[in-house]
């Protein structure tokens, strides 16, 4: 099965480098950097010891950054290898670790295909010391070099739906190989902890998840007082990355959204900004866009303003200080879901569809906990909102409790560390 995989991805390899020509038309970053998609680096110089952290996009990016500075901290003469698949989260990287980067203690890189050559020359061009996945990033010959070439695996902040975890069994043998290339696994809940099990995984521990112990950048806060400002005494509704199909149905529903109510739409994806803007546009919805503002600090949006639409990259705990209360997306449509804890650690109410299996019991928690309230439809979710905005008491009750429960949840980052720790040291000058 594994070999028929590799073939696979021989085959498919023309069609992958005309998508991310397709793909850069809207976002030129896929077009940049096309040789590292295929394993061929620039020189870098030498490191007594490199830890190779793979986050493939935004959201695990900024879920790596508490545990990138824990290890460099923990391990002060190695340097990090970062490596992403997406531009976004590349360039989140490069936000995130402008400091580090200038220092010279990281670098950012793309991962190439999964092939087993082109997996060998990331391995022999960086020589890492380890190689620490995030979340479900499982690539069978990433794996399976790494164990050749003597570099223990880590997965971290894992997880495993329900969903996932009947895909993955109609190929249970590459993952069970997979699964067992592991040294340790670091996973968020109890039920990830069962299911990954499933798939043969051992030394699995359960640390929780990082994304709870990550603090917004200096200044963000600030930042999204200024943008309330511009905004006035208006009651604000974020709607926080939102998915394809969402949107049709938000703005479907926006008239029931009461009074002088502004919503705040921020699409998860930042090459969809425009299409966006343009369905709203064309709705004949009066609308600004963040891009407009500048630094907010002499702009004003109208109050005739329906919609200010989001469009920018790494401000979204800007956004979340600005409103009042937030839906999270990719929950109405069938996708699973985004994370909730950037909201609730700003001490917002949060609002979440059906459709929340990538993080269930994260959701379920937050529900319990009178963090989040689950709704079914937008126009639920109007509804929903004009109760909450309506009601100063019971939001502000229900933003106390988010940041309560966000609080409760840190140290997972201190845990996973502990786990990781002993295989550094052991790999070690």
């Amino acid at each position: 099965m594994r070999l028929l995989y590799s073939i696979l991805w021989w085959l498919i390899l023309p069609l992958a480098l005309f998508r991310l020509y397709w793909r850069g038309r809207k976002e030129p970053g896929y077009r940049h950097h096309i040789a590292e998609r295929l394993g061929f680096y620039p020189p870098v110089p030498a490191a007594s010891q490199r830890i190779w952290v793979h986050a493939v996009s935004v959201g695990e990016t900024r879920a790596a950054e508490p545990l990138v500075k824990a290890l460099m901290t923990r391990f002060p003469a190695s340097d990090i290898l970062l490596t992403h698949m997406t531009p976004a989260g590349r360039a989140t990287g490069e936000e995130l670790f402008c400091a580090e980067k200038q220092a010279g203690r990281l670098i950012q890189a793309y991962l190439p295909y999964d092939t087993n050559t082109m997996m060998r020359r990331i391995i022999e061009h960086y020589r890492p010391c380890m190689c620490i996945l995030l979340e479900t990033e499982i690539w069978p010959n990433l794996i399976r070099q790494c164990v050749r070439h003597h570099v223990p695996l880590a997965l971290v902040n894992a997880r495993l739906s329900e969903r996932s975890l009947k895909k993955g069994m109609k190929l249970r043998s590459i993952m069970q190989e997979a699964a067992n290339g592991f040294s340790v696994v670091a996973a968020q809940t109890q039920t990830d902890a069962n299911r990954l099990a499933q798939f043969g995984s051992t030394h699995i521990a359960v640390t929780g998840s990082v994304k709870f112990d990550i603090t917004p950048p200096p200044g963000t806060l600030e930042k999204g007082l200024r943008l309330r400002r511009s905004i006035g005494n208006r009651p604000v509704l974020m709607c926080a990355s939102t998915r394809d199909g969402e949107e049709i149905q938000i703005l479907d529903a926006i008239e029931e959204l009461a009074g002088n109510a502004l919503l705040l739409l921020v699409p998860r994806h930042p090459q969809r900004f425009d299409d966006v803007a343009r369905m709203i546009e064309n709705r004949g919805i009066a609308m600004t866009r963040r891009s407009a503002l500048g630094n907010m600090s002499q702009c004003t949006v109208s109050s005739d303003v329906r919609i200010l639409l989001g469009d920018s990259m790494g401000e979204m705990f800007m956004y979340y200080a600005a409103c009042d209360l937030a839906f999270i997306g990719g929950s109405l449509e069938k996708l699973g879901g985004q994370n909730l804890i950037e909201a609730c650690a700003v001490g917002k109410p949060v609002l979440v569809g059906p459709h929340t299996f990538n993080f269930e019991a994260i959701t379920a928690d937050a529900i319990t906990d009178n963090a989040a309230i689950r709704i079914h439809s937008a126009h639920e979710m109007m509804q929903q909102a004009n109760a909450l905005l309506l009601d100063d008491i019971r939001r502000q009750d229900m933003g106390e409790c988010a940041r309560a429960f966000a609080q409760r949840q840190h140290g997972a980052t201190r845990r996973t560390l502990e786990l990781l720790a002993p295989l550094i040291d052991d790999t070690g000058p």
